[in-house]
């Protein structure tokens, strides 16, 4: 399950009038909309980058200067078959930047995956090549850009651009049954990509994967449209406890057009979440995870026998965080740089591949969240870090050998890092709490060459609302741990009144919702500020970025303690002078809607009020990649899964619920709402409800998200 980004912008200024919020300005008008920079890519030499400008030509920009150096491609070059003109708004380089990608009515399939038509341009012949006729999915140039690999109908395919010529690698192919270079919905869903086929180095071979799902059980929902009857979705979904796709990994060898088959051993109910090729062209590194996925084995197999050799292996009491395990091969051939959270918090360490022997890069009782980039030349290793507290992101660097370890910036807040190819300047999309994105372009040096955007227009946008000022606070569970939190109270405040609460969750593994960055405060819930409600937000045992411990306490029994937090919580603020204890409320979606399911049932005496967005009610009716990983299986683990469902605790309900889902929601099934509602009339408990037809877990698409946020600032309105 991932947290579904519903936070849209916050601001803190002085102000000099008093507008009011409405839903319309949030989710309709796009009032208090960010400038981003969007398409920034540098190019190879690291002293330019192209974007597509205002009259959609692909356009060479000086970095330093900012100034447009040349037109890259015109917008009235690439026209398609029939003589129209492509938008070059969506396109991709090839690595020697004499080809680009271009792609145009793009289809959504499911979170990662979509499918489009796609062209190849040749900059240097001034030619267009159709790829396919049919819209295809993961079109990926090889690296020295002469064949293009794509699938289609769930077979993989491999064009040579050369010579116009289409090789169908795999034939077996079959919708809900056999696919070739894409992934199955679990492996989209949890382990976070949808391609599943990669280039070797100097493209001689083409790894893919095959899944076999024909065993898995079907699922089905029902669309609805203008005709007389309602059509079927159908596709594999995996329960906890039921059969997972077979894997099967081969290698092409684009030249002699021979498959290796790849081997994976004896074990066959494991998961494959990551391939990668090494610096070696013939060196395919395979990431093996068991399916209680607390032993991972990373192995190097031979493109030409299929045969494998260990690497690395990890173990863990709990499980191996794969999705925030980073791994990187450097050109020396000899060492490679990985992310793990094996002395308790996530770090870096560099490996060498023969002797097994490592170096911990980064130490002390921070995490590590991502690797942004290694400047191999001057052996630096630039990341993304917790390190002066939890709730920021600073932007750090440390050496290969692990010493000369630096904070590059001291501004506190969220640091996003983006570096040219050649690491001689980087882009830095940074912002807190109460300053909205300031995007610049500096030198390797820390100094500011460039300002791109400091969001002046929203900035003047908002002088004009009487906004709160968020604060962090602490608070203490039962247990006596410090959580942190962020209280959001009315601008006009009066500690003598008594005011209402709705805590804002979400409260999933590895999760935050409460930092110092643009957005961890949103305008609805500032609106509601305006309104006389005060808005808090606690991260509870289990989120990120405080350690393994913290985060993994909540293995095989996700809900309890988290729900607690939030309970003791409450009951502070419930003591507090200004708080009407009696005026409580809870509100999140997807895992934050199985908290406030958990909170209007096991926090009845406490919570009065709650808003579940596509909540998981039980987790027996989730996926099972992403539910084993924290809970095992029901035969494994029955209690910590009747202990913590929702579902089971209905009859406890007190307040006033309002339940929300899409009915075509791919991830967390409407099932669970329907359950869940079913539950309520057994027990005679009143309830509102609000489904939204064919839209899925992020309910949104046209007027639907105003419709969803005037409807549950209604219920709050009426019932807090």
């Amino acid at each position: 399950m991932k947290r579904i980004l519903l936070f849209l912008l916050l601001p803190v200024f002085v102000y000099s009038q008093s507008k009011q919020i409405t839903v319309e300005d949030i989710y309709k008008k796009n009032t208090f909309g960010t400038q981003s920079i969007n398409g920034f890519r540098s190019m190879n030499d690291g002293k330019y980058y192209s974007e597509t400008d205002s009259v959609g030509n692909i356009v060479k920009i000086n970095i330093a200067t900012g100034l447009n150096q040349s037109i890259l491609l015109s917008a009235d070059e690439v026209k398609d078959e029939q003589g129209k003109k492509i938008s070059l708004d969506e396109y991709q380089w090839s690595n020697d930047e004499t080809k680009l990608i271009i792609s145009k009515n793009r289809e959504s399939i499911y979170r990662h995956s979509s499918k489009a038509i796609v062209y190849v341009y040749d900059l240097i012949h001034k030619t267009i090549n159709k790829v396919d006729n049919d819209k295809i999915l993961h079109a990926t140039l090889s690296p020295d850009a002469s064949k293009i690999a794509y699938v289609k109908d769930n077979n993989l395919f491999v064009k040579d651009l050369n010579i116009n010529k289409t090789t169908q690698i795999t034939d077996d192919g079959k919708l809900n049954a056999i696919i070739n270079g894409n992934c199955d919905w679990v492996y989209e869903e949890e382990f976070s990509f949808p391609k599943a086929f990669q280039w070797s180095k100097k493209g001689t071979y083409l790894a893919y994967y095959r899944f076999d799902e024909s065993k898995v059980p079907l699922c089905s929902f029902p669309m609805y449209t203008d005709s007389l009857y309602s059509t079927q979705f159908i596709y594999k979904y995996p329960k906890v406890g039921e059969i997972n796709s077979t894997i099967s990994l081969f290698i092409y060898n684009v030249n002699k057009e021979t498959k290796t088959n790849v081997e994976l051993g004896n074990e066959k109910d494991i998961y494959i979440p990551r391939i990668q090729f090494t610096e070696q062209d013939n060196k395919l590194c395979v990431f093996k995870l068991n399916r209680l996925q607390n032993n991972l084995q990373l192995s190097l197999a031979d493109a030409n026998t299929g045969l494998t050799t260990t690497l690395y292996t990890e173990t863990s009491n709990t499980y191996v965080e794969v999705n925030k395990k980073q791994l990187k091969f450097l050109k020396d051939g000899k060492s490679f740089v990985y992310t793990s959270e094996k002395d308790g918090f996530n770090h870096i360490y560099l490996q060498n591949i023969t002797t097994g022997k490592y170096n911990q890069l980064t130490t002390g009782k921070y995490d590590v969240n991502e690797i942004i980039g290694i400047d191999e030349n001057k052996a630096i290793v630039y990341f993304s870090a917790a390190y002066r507290s939890p709730l920021v992101k600073d932007f750090c660097s440390v050496h290969l050998d692990g010493k000369d370890f630096k904070l590059n910036d001291a501004r506190e807040g969220k640091h996003a890092i983006n570096f040219t190819a050649d690491f001689s300047y980087y882009v830095d999309d940074y912002s807190t709490i109460n300053t909205p994105p300031y995007i610049a372009i500096y030198d390797n040096s820390g100094k500011q060459i460039r300002l791109l955007s400091d969001n002046n227009k929203l900035k003047q946008t908002l002088t004009g609302y009487p906004l709160g000022t968020p604060e962090f606070i602490k608070v203490l569970n039962r247990n006596g741990d410090t959580l942190n939190g962020m209280i959001l109270k009315p601008k006009d405040f009066d500690a003598t009144k008594k005011y209402p609460v709705l805590f804002s969750n979400y409260g999933g593994p590895g999760s935050q919702t409460v930092y110092n960055g643009w957005g961890a405060i949103n305008m609805w819930q500032q609106m509601l500020a305006q309104k006389g409600y005060i808005i808090v937000s606690i991260d509870n045992t289990g989120t990120g970025f405080r350690g393994e411990a913290f985060k993994k306490k909540t293995y095989l029994q996700m809900g309890k303690y988290e729900i607690e937090d939030q309970i003791d919580a409450a009951k502070y603020f419930a003591t507090l002078p200004y708080v009407d204890a009696n005026r409580i409320g809870h509100w999140g979606w997807s895992f934050g809607g199985f908290m406030s399911c958990l909170a209007i049932t096991k926090g009845a005496d406490i919570f009065r009020t709650a808003i579940a967005v596509a909540p998981v009610t039980d987790w027996q009716y989730y996926d099972d990649v992403y539910t084993e990983r924290y809970m095992r299986t029901q035969k494994e683990n029955s209690k910590g899964y009747h202990d913590n469902a929702p579902l089971n605790f209905v009859k406890n309900i007190k307040g006033k619920l309002l339940i929300i889902h899409g009915t075509a929601d791919d991830n967390v099934h409407f099932q669970n709402s329907v359950m869940f509602v079913d539950e309520m009339i057994k027990n005679n408990i009143d309830f509102e409800s609000a489904y939204y037809p064919n839209k899925n877990h992020g309910i949104r698409g046209g007027n639907t998200r105003l419709h969803l946020y005037n409807k549950m600032t209604k219920f709050i309105l009426q019932n807090l």
